[in-house]
């Protein structure tokens, strides 16, 4: 009675049965315009013997919603009121299955066919390639009689999409060499496409080659497709050039080129084409977001990160999206942790990135006891932890000392979690252990592991080696760490630095010939501070700066305030074939001391200070630092190579476990 009413309304005259079937066409056509599937498929089991035209319209509505059931439902009725489809009506059943990824059906309809028609292998090759499954379509595209430029595009794109680029390009040459078919922009872009992947410069260029002498029209697609070959292909002049000449440039290839520019370290030409990006009028998309929030993150790059989040809340963005756990990750990574917080707060459903982003947030910040806290709390959200998340709880155990609690953690990675140990899972429990002088335990994990020791667990085991003095067992690190890699100087400089505590002067002159002999060169420490959206850039000793007579200047009144206060220089590890006083006036001068010394002349009283280094920050630099920071009243955050080390009032947030 209800779709009674709905026609009598509709066309304004009394329901009879005549008319009923005079003009059900037109209202499943305007019910399926409406998106009202199911009432569309019911008026079929009223209708005696629907026409063709019905059960098209029916069928492509389910394509283009795929609704599978309904569309299973329609095909039943054809069967069920002895309708005959021709090869058209079949090729849409065959288009609704296979898109809707039910390709076994699709390939039992296409074995029933009397008759087949070029779409209906094209339907078939293209389900099979979409789904992964190559070796169906291929052999399909080999059976079929006759071909077009759709055939081999989408056996192509499958290869391409599914990681088999080579036999892509195998099947271009192949369609290259049939003078018959002309190479059209989706074929073209399938070919450059696995050029990229492979990646094939020379073989792109050829096809760049070939796109200029024929003059083909190029569309988005190819576009996108050149300038993803030259950027994978790490010529990204090049890309910049396809970029250029990009008339209407849309999001993706703005996205493409300003994650090439971060991914080939091009750092501000990245920023620099983010902000073109915005006044061009294209808004930028999650992905573009993400992009450049990640590039933030991995620079420690506040300023920037922190005007990309200003223009997403002036435009709106979608909350749910995952640009917002890329905000957290970026806050965290810049140690800002309040903000990272305030942002995760604000998400509906944190999903897990913005976890475990949070949670190694707090461990590299010397907040182990919040790290644990918010692992706790994604246990009861009911999220499912990874094995990076628990890379995160492991280092905040790592830093705060909690061995035991560490230790229950990881196993219950497997036991508890049904997760495998990772090579990171390893190297992180071998850091907590060594780092407690608790060696036994670590020798045994070593060497029980399933899996072969990595770099990261050796360095892990020799710089617990260099706080607790452990001779032998440095040896055995180091020895595996010589034959991973060997040019590392990082490995001769703390194994030296060992032999040095122990005043094994012999042995250390022997690792430094060592490396004279092999020309390896110790990485020069280096330190950078921004002040006014300017970095500034200190090496050890660095007289260069315009400002190095007022920061000598003042560091010479910090270090006589310092020693009154009771510091004492730590010569431990400073060269020993010079006088102690010249020991102390080396480590004056190590580029952290001068960074942040820089930065309390160049900022207001109060103005927190902020400094990275590329480096370990050395151990008499984090002393004189807490003693900085109490004399200037200033927090002063220093982020190493490990972890953020956050000075106030002469003591740090890593309790000096580091």
């Amino acid at each position: 009675m209800k779709m009674t009413r709905f026609l009598c309304i509709k066309f304004r005259r009394p329901f009879s049965s005549s008319f009923y079937h005079e003009n059900f066409e037109e209202a499943i056509h305007l019910l399926c315009q409406q998106k009202r599937l199911k009432e569309a498929v019911e008026l079929l089991h009223r209708i005696d013997r629907p026409s063709a035209r019905v059960y098209s319209t029916l069928i492509a509505a389910c394509v283009r919603h795929r609704a599978l059931e309904l569309g299973r439902r329609v095909h039943a009725h054809t069967k069920a009121s002895n309708f005959l489809p021709g090869v058209f009506i079949s090729n849409r059943f065959l288009d609704l299955y296979s898109k809707c990824g039910c390709i076994e059906d699709a390939q039992m309809l296409f074995d029933e066919m009397g008759h087949r028609d070029l779409c209906s292998w094209n339907t078939m090759i293209a389900g099979y390639a979409k789904l992964g499954r190559l070796q169906r379509a291929r052999k399909l595209f080999d059976e079929m009689p006759h071909r077009d430029n759709f055939s081999w595009n989408a056996v192509m794109s499958g290869y391409v999409g599914h990681g088999r680029p080579r036999e892509a390009l195998e099947l271009f040459r192949m369609m290259q060499e049939l003078e018959s078919l002309d190479l059209n922009e989706f074929t073209l872009s399938s070919a450059l496409a696995a050029s990229a992947a492979i990646p094939c410069l020379r073989l792109g260029k050829e096809i760049h080659g070939y796109l200029v002498r024929t003059g083909l029209n190029l569309d988005e697609v190819v576009w996108s497709a050149l300038l993803d070959l030259y950027g994978k292909c790490g010529s990204l002049d090049e890309a910049r050039g396809i970029f250029d000449q990009i008339v209407d440039r849309d999001v993706v290839s703005w996205t493409a080129m300003i994650h090439r520019c971060f991914e080939d370290g091009r750092r501000e030409e990245g920023f620099s084409l983010f902000r073109d990006l915005i006044q061009s009028g294209v808004r930028p998309n999650e992905y573009t977001f993400a992009g450049v929030l990640n590039a933030c993150a991995d620079d420690a790059a506040e300023h920037p990160g922190k005007e990309v989040h200003g223009y997403m809340i002036r435009v709106g963005y979608d909350p749910c999206s995952f640009a917002v756990s890329t905000l957290v990750h970026m806050y965290s990574k810049c140690g800002n942790t309040k903000v990272a917080r305030r942002v995760f707060n604000q998400m509906a459903r944190p999903d897990l990135v913005s976890w475990t982003s949070l949670i190694v947030g707090y461990a590299q910040n010397g907040q182990p006891d919040a790290a644990l806290h918010f692992f706790e709390l994604l246990l009861q959200s009911g999220t499912k932890p990874d094995q990076i998340t628990f890379v995160g709880v492991l280092s905040a155990c790592t830093h705060a000392g909690l061995v035991d609690k560490g230790l229950e953690y990881f196993r219950s990675i497997k036991e508890k979690h049904g997760l495998m140990h990772t090579a990171d899972h390893y190297a992180c429990v071998i850091d907590l252990l060594a780092r407690s002088g608790r060696f036994k335990e670590a020798e045994n994990i070593i060497d029980n592991m399933p899996i072969k020791p990595d770099k990261f667990l050796w360095a892990s085991l020799l710089g617990g080696c260099r706080i607790h003095g452990n001779l032998e067992l440095a040896k055995r690190a180091a020895k595996a760490l010589f034959e991973i890699e060997p040019e590392n100087p990082a490995t001769y400089i703390t194994l030296a630095n060992i032999y040095a505590n122990a005043g094994l002067w012999t042995e250390v002159a022997k690792v430094r010939r060592d490396m004279d002999n092999k020309g390896i060169v110790k990485k020069p420490g280096k330190s950078w501070i921004e002040i006014n959206r300017q970095v500034h850039v200190f090496l050890v000793g660095d007289t260069s700066h315009p400002k190095t007579s007022d920061i000598h200047e003042f560091l010479g009144k910090l270090s006589k305030k310092m020693k009154e206060e009771g510091y004492v220089p730590d010569t431990n590890f400073v060269l020993h074939d010079v006088e102690e006083e010249q020991k102390e006036q080396n480590l004056v001068y190590h580029s952290e001391k001068l960074a942040v010394v820089f930065g309390v002349i160049s900022t207001p009283p109060g103005t927190p200070i902020k400094v990275f280094k590329n480096l370990r920050t050395c151990v008499d630099c984090h002393t004189a630092i807490k003693y900085i920071s109490k004399i200037v009243q200033r927090t002063i955050i220093v982020r190493d190579s490990n972890r953020f080390h956050c000075f106030e009032d002469g003591t740090c947030s890593c309790k000096d476990y580091w």
